[in-house]
C-alpha cells in the first residue's frame, strides 16, 4: 500500500476523524434547531377537569378546553437571530476542528509510514551485516583449521557476529510495532493470530530536497491553520451569546391564531359547549429577575476575554511549532549531508584496512572495526533521511498544507545536485565480504 493510499484509508476509517465528522453532523442539527425560531409553530393543547361538588352551586362540574394554534415569534430581543448565528458558527468551528484532526492524523500516519520504511531498510542493513560476519567467521575458522591464523581471530569474529544479531532482532521488532501503529491510524483491526508485519508499504525511504522559506511558512500558518480559525470563531460565538443573554432584558412578543373548543361552567352565561377561531398576541417582559441575566452576561464576557487569550496563545503555539519544525528540517539536512560524507570516509577506511591487512601492516581487528563503522554510519544516514522526512511532515502540518505544497529548491534540478542527491538516495549496504585481499 502506498502512502497516498494509506492516507486516503485513514481519512475514511480513522476513529478520531469519524468522531469529528459526527460532531459536524451534530452541529448541523443545531442549525436546524436554531432556525426553527424564525418559523411558525403548530401547538395543540387540551384540558379536561371534573370538580367534586363541595356545596350547592350552579356551576357545572365538568370543565374542558382544547385548542390548535399557530404561533409565530414577532420580537425576541435578538435571541432567535443570535442563536442561529451561534449554531452556524459552531458548525463552521466543528468543520475546522475536523480539518485539524485530519491534518494531525495524516501527519502521524506519514511519520509512522516513514518509520516503517526506516525499520525495513535497517533490517536489510542488519541482515547483510550478519551475513558478512558469518562469512567472516567461517573464513577465520577455515584459516584456523589450516593453521594460518590464531584462535583469537576466530573469537573476534564470533563476538562481531554476536554483536550484530541483537540489532537485527531489534529492527524486526520495530517493524512489527510500526505496522501496529499504521493499523491503528488507518482504523484497521489487527489480526491477533498474525505474528509478523501485515502492512506492506510500497517503495523505500527516499530523500526529497525541499527548502521552504520560514517567513512564507509563518504567514501561511497564520492565515490557514484551522486551529487559529477555530479560536477566532470561539470569540465570535461568545459575542453572539452576549446578544442572546442581553435579550432577556427586553420584551418578547408572539402572535397566534387558531381554533378553540371550550366549556362554559356558568349556565347563565351560555351553553356548555363553545367553539370558534381565536387570534391574538402574547407578550412578556422580565422587569426584574434577581440579577440572573446580569450574571449570565458577566460570565459570557469572561468567556469572551478567555477566548481572546486562547487565540493569542494558539497563535504563539503555531508560530513556535512552525519554527521548531523548520529548524528540525534544517538540522536533518545538515546531518544527512554530513553522514553522506561519513559513509564515503568509512568506506575508504575499510578499503585501507583491507589493504594494510594484506600488506601485513594491519590486523583483523582493524578490518572488523572498519566494517562495523560502515554499518553504523550507513544506518545513521538512514535515520537522517527518516528525520528529514518527519521534519518535512511536521512542517507541512504546522503550515496547514500538504508536504508537496512546500517550496522545492530549484537547484536540485542541476546535474551536480542530482549526482549528490543520488548518493543520498542510495541506502547503501555493508560490503559483501571482508578481507578479500588477504
Amino acid at each position: 500500500m502506498s502512502l497516498d493510499q494509506a492516507v486516503a484509508l485513514a481519512r475514511k476509517q480513522n476513529p478520531e476523524i469519524l468522531i469529528a465528522r459526527k460532531q459536524v453532523e451534530a452541529a448541523r442539527g443545531g442549525v436546524v434547531e436554531a432556525r426553527s425560531g424564525f418559523l411558525p409553530a403548530l401547538v395543540s393543547s387540551g384540558l379536561l377537569r371534573k370538580r367534586e361538588r363541595q356545596e350547592s352551586s350552579r356551576l357545572r362540574d365538568d370543565d374542558y378546553n382544547a385548542s390548535l394554534r399557530v404561533v409565530q415569534n414577532v420580537y425576541t430581543g435578538g435571541a432567535t437571530k443570535g442563536r442561529l448565528a451561534i449554531a452556524r458558527l459552531t458548525t463552521e468551528k466543528r468543520a475546522l476542528e475536523l480539518a485539524a484532526v485530519e491534518q494531525r492524523v495524516v501527519m502521524d500516519l506519514r511519520v509512522a509510514y516513514y518509520e516503517l520504511l526506516l525499520n525495513r531498510a535497517k533490517i536489510g542493513v542488519r541482515e547483510e551485516a550478519v551475513r558478512v560476519m558469518r562469512d567472516e567467521l567461517k573464513a577465520q575458522e577455515e584459516r584456523f583449521a589450516a593453521g594460518t591464523v590464531g584462535e583469537l581471530n576466530v573469537r573476534r569474529a564470533e563476538v562481531s557476529l554476536a554483536n550484530e544479531q541483537p540489532e537485527l532482532f531489534e529492527a524486526q521488532t520495530r517493524v512489527q510495532n510500526s505496522d501496529l501503529r499504521i493499523h491503528e491510524l488507518c482504523g484497521i483491526q489487527a489480526n491477533p493470530r498474525a505474528s509478523g508485519a501485515r502492512f506492506q508499504p510500497i517503495g523505500q525511504l527516499t530523500y526529497q530536497p525541499r527548502h521552504p522559506d520560514l517567513t512564507e511558512c509563518l504567514a501561511h500558518a497564520a492565515a490557514f491553520r484551522p486551529e487559529i480559525k477555530a479560536r477566532q470563531l470561539e470569540i465570535a460565538i461568545e459575542e453572539q451569546q452576549l446578544i442572546v443573554d442581553r435579550s432577556e432584558l427586553r420584551p418578547r412578543v408572539e402572535a397566534f391564531t387558531g381554533y378553540e373548543v371550550y366549556s362554559e361552567r356558568d349556565p347563565e352565561v351560555g351553553d356548555e359547549f363553545n367553539h370558534g377561531y381565536v387570534i391574538g398576541l402574547n407578550a412578556s417582559w422580565h422587569i426584574f429577575d434577581g440579577f440572573a441575566t446580569r450574571g449570565r452576561m458577566q460570565a459570557t464576557g469572561a468567556r469572551r476575554a478567555a477566548a481572546g487569550e486562547a487565540l493569542r496563545a494558539e497563535k504563539l503555539a503555531v508560530e513556535s511549532e512552525v519554527r521548531s519544525a523548520f529548524f528540525d528540517l534544517q538540522q536533518a539536512d545538515r546531518v544527512l549531508e554530513s553522514e553522506t560524507r561519513n559513509v564515503e570516509s568509512a568506506s575508504e577506511s575499510l578499503e585501507l584496512a583491507r589493504g594494510n591487512l594484506g600488506a601485513g601492516l594491519g590486523t583483523q581487528l582493524d578490518v572488523l572495526q572498519a566494517a562495523a563503522d560502515v554499518t553504523r554510519v550507513r544506518t545513521t544516514r538512514l535515520s537522517a533521511i527518516y528525520l528529514h522526512n518527519v521534519a518535512l511532515a511536521r512542517l507541512a502540518r504546522a503550515c496547514g498544507r500538504e508536504p508537496e505544497g512546500l517550496e522545492v529548491d530549484s537547484k536540485s534540478a542541476t546535474p551536480e545536485e542530482a549526482k549528490r542527491q543520488a548518493q543520498v538516495f542510495d541506502v547503501a549496504r555493508p560490503p559483501a565480504g571482508l578481507g578479500r585481499s588477504r
